[in-house]
C-alpha cells in the first residue's frame, strides 16, 4: 500500500528503517566529538531541574550567534515547537508558501485557521505579489525543504506587509553558501530585527541531534511574549540547553561552516551522478538534499528498499506528486551505490 506516502504526517525518519543507507532523513551523521563531550559532562546534573543558568548561557550564545538581543531569543524544544506556537499569534487567514514542509499546516490546521496554499510552480522560485493581500501570517521554508531551492533575502523581506507576520524556517540554512564567494548563510534574515519576522532555526540536522530536540525561535519581544502565554515550565532539559549553547558558540559554528563546504563538495557529486545518469534533478539545490523526478518513482523507491536503500517520497507535499523523490546528500562512496540502484531499478521496471 502506498497510502501512507500521502499522509501529511509522514516524514523521512518512516523511510529510514533499520538495515537500509539511509538517504531519506536530512541529518548529517552523528553527533561530533566536542558535543558528545559536552553532553557527557552533564549527564550526572539530570537530577536537578534545568538551571535558569543553563537557559541564560544558550540564550546568550543564540544571541551573541546571530546578533540580536537576549529578548529577541526563544529557546525551543526543536524547531517543530516553534510551528506549534504559531496559533497562539491567532491570525485571521495564514498563507502558506508550497512546496513546503509540512508541520506548520498540521499545527495551524488543527486550530482551525483558515488557510491558503500558495503553491509555487517549478522551479519554485519565490515571485512578488503571490501571497493574498489579507493574509496576516505568512509561513515559508529557506532553504525549502523538499525542493532544496534557497530563496534570496530580498525575496523574503518583499513578503512583509503592514498586519503581517512572516514565519522563516531556516532548519537548514547554516549549511548554505554563496556559490560563487562561499560565504555562509547568503540569504539567512537571522541577523535582521525586523519587528514582522519570526525565523525558525535548528541545530538538531547539522548536528546530529534529531533526537534531543533542541532548537530556536528570533523575533520581536513582543511576538515572543505572545507566543509564550501558558508555555509549559522547563520546556528545555538540560541537554538540550547545553546543546544550543555549544552548537551555536564559537566551535559549533566551526563545525557548521565545515559541514557546509562537505554539503556543497558532496551535492555537487551527487548532483554530477544523478544528470550523467539521465535522472531529472528539480531546480538548483541548495540544501543538504537534492529533490529529483522520474517516472515510477513510487515503483523504483520500494526497489531501492529491496536493495538496501532508503530514500524519501515528496509525494505528500503540496504541489508535488508521486513521481518526486528526495535524495539526502551523503559521502560520494554511498552515493554512487545509491545512484547505480537507481539506474538498476529503473531498468528493471522499464522506465
Amino acid at each position: 500500500m502506498t497510502s501512507g506516502l500521502f499522509a501529511r504526517d509522514r516524514h523521512g525518519d518512516a523511510d529510514a528503517e533499520p538495515g537500509l543507507v539511509d538517504f531519506a532523513v536530512n541529518v548529517r551523521g552523528a553527533p561530533p566529538r566536542f558535543l558528545r563531550d559536552a553532553l557527557a559532562a552533564r549527564l550526572d546534573d539530570l537530577a536537578a531541574y534545568p538551571s535558569a543558568d543553563d537557559e541564560s548561557r544558550a540564550i546568550d550564545a543564540v544571541a551573541h550567534a546571530h546578533d540580536r538581543r537576549p529578548d529577541e531569543v526563544l529557546l525551543l524544544a526543536g524547531a517543530a515547537e516553534g510551528f506549534e506556537l504559531l496559533p497562539r499569534l491567532q491570525p485571521r487567514h495564514a498563507a502558506l508558501i508550497q512546496p513546503s514542509f509540512t508541520e506548520p499546516e498540521l499545527a495551524l490546521r488543527a486550530a482551525g485557521i483558515r488557510m491558503t496554499d500558495v503553491v509555487l510552480d517549478a522551479p519554485w522560485v519565490l515571485g512578488p505579489r503571490v501571497v493574498p493581500d489579507d493574509a496576516d501570517l505568512v509561513v515559508l521554508g529557506n532553504p525549502t525543504n523538499p525542493t532544496s531551492v534557497l530563496h534570496p533575502a530580498e525575496a523574503i523581506r518583499s513578503l512583509r506587509a503592514p498586519g503581517r507576520i512572516v514565519v522563516v524556517d531556516e532548519a537548514f540554512a547554516d549549511i548554505t553558501l554563496e556559490e560563487s564567494t562561499g560565504r555562509p548563510e547568503p540569504a539567512s534574515v537571522a541577523g535582521e530585527s525586523l519587528d514582522d519576522v519570526v525565523v525558525i532555526r535548528s541545530v538538531t540536522k547539522t548536528f546530529g541531534l534529531a533526537g534531543l530536540r533542541a532548537g530556536y525561535l528570533l523575533a520581536h519581544p513582543d511576538i515572543i511574549a505572545r507566543l509564550t502565554v501558558g508555555r509549559r515550565p522547563w520546556p528545555l532539559g538540560t541537554l538540550a540547553l547545553t546543546a544550543l549553547a555549544e552548537c551555536v558558540g564559537p566551535v559549533g559554528q566551526r563545525h557548521a561552516a565545515d559541514q557546509a563546504q562537505t554539503v556543497a563538495a558532496d551535492r555537487a557529486e551527487l548532483v554530477a551522478l544523478l544528470t550523467a545518469a539521465g535522472i531529472e534533478v528539480c531546480a538548483t539545490p541548495r540544501a543538504s538534499f537534492v529533490l529529483i523526478r522520474l517516472p515510477r518513482a513510487l515503483e523504483i523507491k520500494k526497489l531501492l528498499r529491496d536493495k538496501g536503500f532508503a530514500v524519501r517520497s515528496a509525494a505528500n507535499f503540496v504541489g508535488l506528486d508521486d513521481t518526486y523523490l528526495r535524495i539526502a546528500v551523503r559521502d560520494p562512496q554511498p552515493t554512487q551505490t545509491l545512484v547505480d540502484a537507481i539506474v538498476a531499478a529503473r531498468e528493471e521496471i522499464g522506465a
